[in-house]
């Protein structure tokens, strides 16, 4: 009775490590994976006010949260991410092409 669980967990063990795992790999040319690849993101460090001389007043304005203060600008395709005034980050935004 006292070898019982060690041999379950031993049996389980060899079982498991036994497996072989399988997955598919898609790969998608970087040519293909955004549909705007021609669109230019603003950089990491742009002043807001560049932000507004490259590409105009955005589409949408939201509110900065937290500290330290996070803003975000949604324009036609992206949107850009700001702490204070500074371009933390830009993202393309996914649109479906059906």
């Amino acid at each position: 009775m006292k070898y019982t669980l060690p041999l379950f967990l031993a049996t389980s063990l060899l079982t498991v490590t036994g497996m072989q795992a399988q997955a598919d790999t898609l790969t998608i040319p970087v040519g293909q994976q955004a549909a705007q690849q021609g669109l230019s993101l603003p950089q990491r460090g742009a002043a807001a006010s560049t932000v507004r001389q490259q590409h105009g007043e955005p589409v949408t304005r939201h509110a900065a949260v937290g500290t330290p203060p996070i803003s975000r600008w949604d324009y036609d395709g992206f949107s850009v991410y700001f702490e204070h005034d500074k371009v933390v980050h830009s993202v393309r935004q996914h649109k479906p092409a059906h």
